[in-house]
């Protein structure tokens, strides 16, 4: 009776059974249990009692292995007879266990819609969005969303190569374009094509039909763009507000034709110069964009050798609500406004500027007076190649808050007579709020230049410099100069000291850094005379 007291008091002492998957070589219905408690790659042991489980850590899942692996090889090395004498293992069915869908299907949407909107708006939706879809279920919904097709890039794969390797390429791509379009492209906004030969129609007809919500189409280095097309885009699409045909064989009259349908709603639209884009500028002359933002004309490979005539003032009333105006690398001349000077309307929202041109160029102070004397609000003017624009001229401009300035003249300062004073109308009248200025290629006297920089030293009232870019690029620039600028502006990130034949020799060149303008700095305070 004792005993079984003390057996009754003290239940650890009762007999326990070790149940473990990798010791028993025979199993049973019971044991079958346990496992399904603990598997036998989970590392812990079971001991059971008549009243009580306990679960304690096993040798772990690499050590089961090695058993595992130990107790097959001694098996291979017994003789063959040996094999009958066995035990024969139980013939309990295998429990069944589901596959495990992997940690992509387990992760939300609406997670992984945010994790790859990121990865769109950093590289683009292709080719993202086609691998991942290949990845799992949950990927695939998630890749095929909408929502994350809002921008979209398409090129030939096998553009540049034969006519024929070409054609097939696209042939390619457009049947995948007309499977994928009407499911995904619901709710894109900005399609850009590149180097498009013969298949420009049938994608254009496809986008129509399937992408109500396009507001930006541009192509580049397409053919074949027919009026039809752009038509039925301009029907097809109510938002279009955006067309960029840069560097593209577009007909003037497709183009005229499409603004005539979207010109009403019509933003921004990029051109390139050829000898049919003057019906093009007429339209636009006629008022057909009335709400025309940006307007950029640039040439393309070969340059137009003809000036052709534009008319400032038309401009300005066909398109009185302009931005930003951009004509790049062309040659033209104003057109005469007739014997009484009037003038125009001007361009009171302008707020860019862009007259950049590596040949003659025909733009002089009484141009610019003309096209910029009702734009106040003016933030970027760049004049780069303009030779005959004077500070005089530039001083006089009714902009106050004037942020970059490019008077660069790049590879014609040899052939040219340039003013050699004047460059501090500039610096005094813009020294707070200039934050990129170009004076590369100019003239300008070691003397002018010290007193034009002089207004970034804070001695002329100038409290908050935000100068952040200068280039002084073969100028006369001289080092106490320089060194005056650097240590006046401290948030200077670039400086162009490049061909400055009064600087010392091994300082000649560009600073794109902090780090590389305070080394500029400390070269130029020790190589500097010391006050006697």
């Amino acid at each position: 009776m004792a005993s079984g007291a003390a057996r009754l008091a003290h239940p650890a002492r009762r007999r326990v059974r070790v149940v473990h998957p990798a010791a028993a070589q025979t199993r049973s219905a019971e044991d079958w249990w346990w496992d399904r408690l603990a598997p036998s790659g989970s590392g812990y042991h079971l001991l059971q009692s008549d009243s009580m489980l306990l679960v304690l850590p096993g040798p772990g899942p690499a050590r089961l292995r090695a058993q595992r692996r130990a107790a097959r090889q001694a098996r291979r090395l017994r003789s063959p007879g040996s094999r009958a004498v066995e035990a024969k293992p139980s013939s309990a069915p295998a429990p069944l266990q589901e596959p495990d869908p992997g940690w992509g299907d387990r992760v939300p949407l609406e997670i992984l819609l945010q994790i790859f909107g990121l990865l769109v708006a950093a590289d683009g939706p292709i080719p993202f969005l086609g691998r991942a879809a290949r990845v799992c279920r949950r990927w695939n919904e998630a890749a095929s969303q909408p929502a994350l097709w809002h921008t979209l890039t398409l090129s030939p794969p096998l553009a540049g190569r034969p006519a024929k390797s070409g054609a097939k390429a696209e042939k390619k791509l457009l049947s995948s374009l007309e499977r994928l379009m009407p499911n995904r492209f619901s709710q894109l906004q900005r399609l850009t094509l590149i180097h498009w030969k013969s298949q420009v129609h049938p994608v254009l007809k496809l986008v129509s039909e399937s992408c109500p919500r396009l507001t930006f189409l541009k192509l580049s280095d397409c053919h074949g763009v027919t009026p039809d097309a752009l038509i039925m885009i301009a029907k097809a699409c109510p938002q279009l507000h955006s067309l960029d045909i840069q560097h593209s064989m577009v007909k003037s009259t497709a183009v005229v034709s499409f603004l005539e349908e979207a010109g009403p709603r019509m933003r921004k639209l990029w051109l390139t110069y050829n000898p049919q884009t003057t019906a093009i500028l007429g339209a636009l002359l006629g008022s057909c964009c009335p709400q025309l933002q940006v307007l950029e004309v640039s040439t393309g490979l070969n340059q137009n050798i003809t000036p052709f005539q534009l008319p400032i003032e038309a401009l300005q009333k066909g398109c009185p609500q302009l931005q930003v105006l951009r004509l790049l690398n062309l040659t033209w001349l104003p057109k005469p406004s007739g014997r009484v000077m009037t003038p125009g309307p001007g361009f009171p929202s302008l707020e860019e500027l862009c007259l950049a041109s590596s040949t003659c160029s025909f733009v002089s102070d009484e141009v610019l007076g003309r096209l910029l004397h009702g734009s106040p609000h003016l933030r970027l003017l760049d004049l780069r190649g303009c030779a005959r624009i004077t500070p005089a001229g530039l001083h006089d401009l009714p902009c106050q808050e004037l942020e970059q300035l490019y008077l660069g003249l790049y590879g014609m300062s040899d052939r040219l007579t340039l003013a050699k004073e004047g460059s501090p109308l500039l610096t005094r009248k813009w020294c707070h709020s200039l934050r990129e200025l170009d004076l590369s290629g100019q003239g300008f006297s070691e003397k002018d230049l010290e007193q034009a920089l002089a207004a970034f030293s804070g001695t002329l009232g100038c409290s908050q410099l935000a100068l952040c870019s200068l280039n002084l690029r073969g100028t006369r620039v001289t080092p106490g100069t320089v060194s005056s600028v650097i240590s006046s502006c401290p948030g200077l990130l670039y400086l162009n000291l490049e061909s400055c034949r009064c600087l010392p020799r091994g300082l000649k060149q560009a600073y794109r850094c902090p780090e590389e303008v305070q080394w500029c700095l400390e070269q130029l305070l020790t190589s500097l005379p010391s006050p006697s």
